[in-house]
């Protein structure tokens, strides 16, 4: 009996375990700069990482929406992801240099974008 009970403990112990590790995609939404289709590409190209399960940037709201397994990325690391690639987030911003690399449709700091159509690029 004493065997039995053992058992079914480690069997309920293992399975709930299993249950609360399959919980742990997290759904985050947080602004990041950018103007046109090609900083969408970027950001969610840049965004085709480990860990990373869903990730969409609106271009007109800035906003981005992305679900992720906190067990292996933080939203702080997805944040710094996307810096590096040139757009800020509202935690992180791009280094300048980067930043400086981006095509001038894509530069949000400081430039007057409201003449340029947002067209597919070829670049």
């Amino acid at each position: 009996m004493k065997t039995k009970v053992f058992y079914f403990f480690i069997f309920f112990a293992l399975g709930s375990t299993g249950l609360y590790a399959q919980s742990k995609n997290t759904k985050a939404n947080f602004k990041v700069y950018g103007n046109c289709v090609m900083c969408k590409k970027r950001i969610e190209t840049a965004l085709d990482h480990p860990g990373i399960k869903f990730a969409q940037w609106d271009p007109q709201s800035k906003n981005l929406e992305v679900v992720y397994n906190s067990g292996k990325i933080s939203e702080q690391q997805i944040q710094e992801i996307i810096a590096a690639s040139g757009h800020d987030t509202e935690g992180v911003k791009a280094k300048d240099e980067v930043y400086a690399k981006l095509p001038f449709c894509c530069l949000y700091r400081n430039h007057d974008h409201s003449n340029i159509q947002d067209e597919p690029h070829d670049h």
